[in-house]
Parts: C-alpha cells; structure tokens; sequence
C-alpha cells in the first residue's frame, strides 16, 4: 500500500514514526511519502518537506508567513495528485491537514485524520469538515471519543502512543548520560523550552532567571530537533548545559523540569519527573486566543485529562521568576512533590496500555480495504 502523512511538528514526528514502525509490520509492501521529521525519514520513504519549514506560532506569525504557507500547500495537494497514495493520514495539523483532507477526499483518496486537533479547546466547528472529509478518525485522549460521539462522528480511541514510546526505552544508567554529555555531579533540573526559535528565546530567558536561587543544581537545556545546536550557545556555560536529541534520556536523569506547554508536558508526567508548566505567547496573540478559546479550565495535558490541577500551569504574566521559584522549590523537595506522583500513576492508567501505534495501523488497514 502507498501510504502519505502528513505531520507539521516535533511531536507529530514522533507519533507518526511510531505508526509507520506499526504499518511496516502489518504490511510488508508498505511505502511512505511524508511530511514529518527526522523520525519518520529513519523509518524509510521519501520525506516531501521537514516540520522545521512548516512550524509557525501565533496569529501573527501565520499572518507574516501567509504565503510560504499557501505555496506549502499548493506543492502538498500537487504532490498527493501526482503521486495518488491509497491512503492519506493526517496527524493533527488542524490548520493545514483539514484543507488537505477536503482536496484528498475530492480525488476519491481514502482520509485518516490520526490524533484529533483539539476542537474540544477552540474552533468545534471544524467538526464538519472532520463529518465530511475524514473516513476514519482515531483519538489518543479518553475523554475526545465522547466528544466526537455527542456530535455524531465516529471516532475509535487508541489510547495514547506515548505510552509505547516510553514503555520502549531501555535502561540508563545516569553516570554514564553525566559523562558522555559533560554534565557535573549536581542533581540536573531539565529545562524544555518549545521547539521553535522565537518560543524557545523567550521561554529560556525566563527559565534561567531562576539560577540564582537553584545554586546546588545544574539547568540542562533538552535541544530541539529542528534547530541547530549553535543557537542555544547564547544560553550555555558553566552551570547550564546542552544536549540534543535526548531529551527521554535527560528527563529521566533529572529531579525536576520546566515545560513549556505541549505534548512534552506529558511525556514529562509519563516519565515521572514532577514539572512546571510554562506558557507566554505575544499579548496580541495571547489576547485573539483567549477570545476564541472555550472556557477550559487549563493548557496542559496532565491536567486535562485529569480534569484538576495536577501540575502547576504559569501563563502570561503568571510565568516570572518568583512564581517560578515557588514553584519549583515545591516540587524538587516535599509533599507537593509526593502527591504529583501519585497523580501521574492516575494518569498513566486513564491513558489505556501499549499499542496505540499497533491498533491504529489496523483501524488505516481496515479503512483501505
């Protein structure tokens, strides 16, 4: 089967290079054109154009680049019609993938869309374009299956890939992590800052203004796959260090982390390491989403699927160096830091176990047949 997916970011990547390790084993003459990252070329296939090119944050930064994304799309839906794959898998993307949807769909293509947007946040109605356009539609939320079903579409849950991603790592040993990365014999406090320049500037410059309160630790910056390594040089000396392409393996050899929302909130949670969640977007852009969002009570995933205040979530103005240090005081020593732990055992059961890639690749394999 000829198979095109479409993923527009660091995380989409990683879940659409899990599916397609899925695909290859239920389907030996499996052939992958994508757009993705590093991840999903190290499956095989032909990479149509990196994430890094794709990625823009906030309105205004959609509205600056309006017209690498429209020549983005253009060579998307001539690529699809050239190369008529059997199956078009969307991964999340809502901005993109649902136009490219209607334009498969229109060519008779059969459409996937693999992990929901998130319309229970902002823009529901975007549904019916989901009812009209999208064959089969698989979610890796527990609550996003009701979602769907009380606005009559169809929707399987496949519990959630991460939970495979992790599952899968194999044993560290943190001495030799410290070794190979330079890192000192201090208790590391993991600093992820997003994965786009202009997010990652201003997260980090308000993550390590809390150094001089954290004297007995070492700030470990986790690099982003799509930017290179000479960029976060400004940021790196003594006591705050680097590395790249490893951030299970600094997370799990870390006491604590910062994080900026997104899906690596919950990695983080899934790896057990107690965070704070960190958020500031442009106050235009802050201020457009407040009005289009609907009233949910938080940005992090832990806490949404949990439904209540699992980790701390600092937003927009919340997000200076005194809340913070508060903050992280809390969680690197204590109850606060008991009690999240026990929480994210809660959590790792309501996500469902292994095999979200697995039953996923069979739901596309259904779908096609």
């Amino acid at each position: 089967m000829k198979y095109y997916i479409i993923a527009g970011e660091a995380s989409g990547d990683l879940h659409g290079s899990n599916l397609m390790k899925s695909l290859k084993k239920q389907d030996s003459q499996a052939e992958f054109r994508f757009w993705g990252g590093d991840l999903m070329a190290a499956q095989g296939g032909t990479l149509v154009k990196h994430y890094r090119d794709l990625a823009f944050m906030g309105f205004l930064e959609v509205a600056k680049n309006l017209c690498t994304i429209l020549n983005n799309m253009k060579v998307c839906k001539n690529d699809i019609k050239t190369n008529n794959p059997d199956v078009l898998i969307l991964v999340d993307y809502p901005g993109f993938n649902l136009r490219i949807a209607k334009f498969a769909k229109e060519l008779g293509i059969k459409v996937v869309y693999y992990i929901s947007p998130q319309l229970w946040a902002w823009k529901e109605g975007r549904v019916e374009i989901i009812r009209k356009y999208v064959d089969e539609m698989m979610v890796i939320l527990p609550f996003e299956e009701d979602f769907y079903k009380k606005r009559h579409v169809k929707s399987h849950f496949v519990g959630h890939p991460l939970l495979d991603a992790i599952s899968d790592l194999e044993t560290i040993n943190g001495e030799d992590f410290r070794k190979e990365n330079g890192l000192n014999s201090k208790e590391i406090i993991a600093l992820l800052p997003g994965s786009r320049e202009q997010e990652v500037d201003k997260m980090l410059q308000l993550m390590l203004s809390v150094r001089p309160y954290f004297e007995n630790y070492q700030f470990v910056i986790a690099g982003a796959p799509s930017l290179e390594k000479s960029f976060y040089q400004k940021y790196v000396d003594e006591n705050v260090h680097f590395v790249s392409n490893k951030t299970y393996d600094l997370l799990r050899c870390s006491k604590a982390a910062l994080v900026t929302s997104g899906t690596a909130t919950l990695e983080t949670a899934l790896l057990n390491i107690p965070e704070v969640v960190c958020y500031r977007g442009s106050k235009i852009s802050y201020a457009i989403a407040k009005r289009l969002v609907k009233h949910i009570k938080y940005i992090s995933l832990v806490n949404l699927i949990m439904d209540k205040e699992v980790v701390k979530e600092l937003i927009q103005n919340e997000l200076n160096t005194q809340n913070l240090v508060t903050e992280l005081q809390q969680i690197l020593e204590g109850d606060k830091r008991r009690i999240m732990l026990d929480e994210y055992e809660i959590l790792r059961s309501k996500l469902g176990g292994k095999g979200a890639s697995d039953h996923a690749a069979c739901i596309i394999l259904k779908t096609i047949n």
